[in-house]
């Protein structure tokens, strides 16, 4: 599997949670534009014309093994507790 870039990992993990969304069809130099086309490159994300000037973008079954892969491996380590102590 492909390295996933951290803002691949947000936009795929907010897919998951949102559903499908509505982006812009039009390149205007965002992150968001650049990260849904590398998404889509890499087969984690479908984007469809959904209206004038929007793609729908959806979540592939690659897109959600993605997601479910980093979820399992941070249930599998173990985690320092990171809270600030009480005096």
């Amino acid at each position: 599997m492909a390295e996933v870039k951290h803002q691949q990992r947000l936009f795929l993990e907010w897919l998951n949670m949102a559903g499908n969304i509505a982006v812009s069809d039009v390149d205007n130099g965002s992150l968001l534009y650049a990260t849904q086309y590398e998404c889509q490159e890499a087969g984690w994300v479908k984007l469809s014309q959904f209206g004038s000037g929007f793609f729908m973008a959806a979540l592939t079954d690659q897109g959600r093994e993605v997601v479910k892969d980093r979820r399992s491996s941070l249930n599998d380590s173990v985690s320092t507790e990171r809270r600030r102590a009480r005096t």
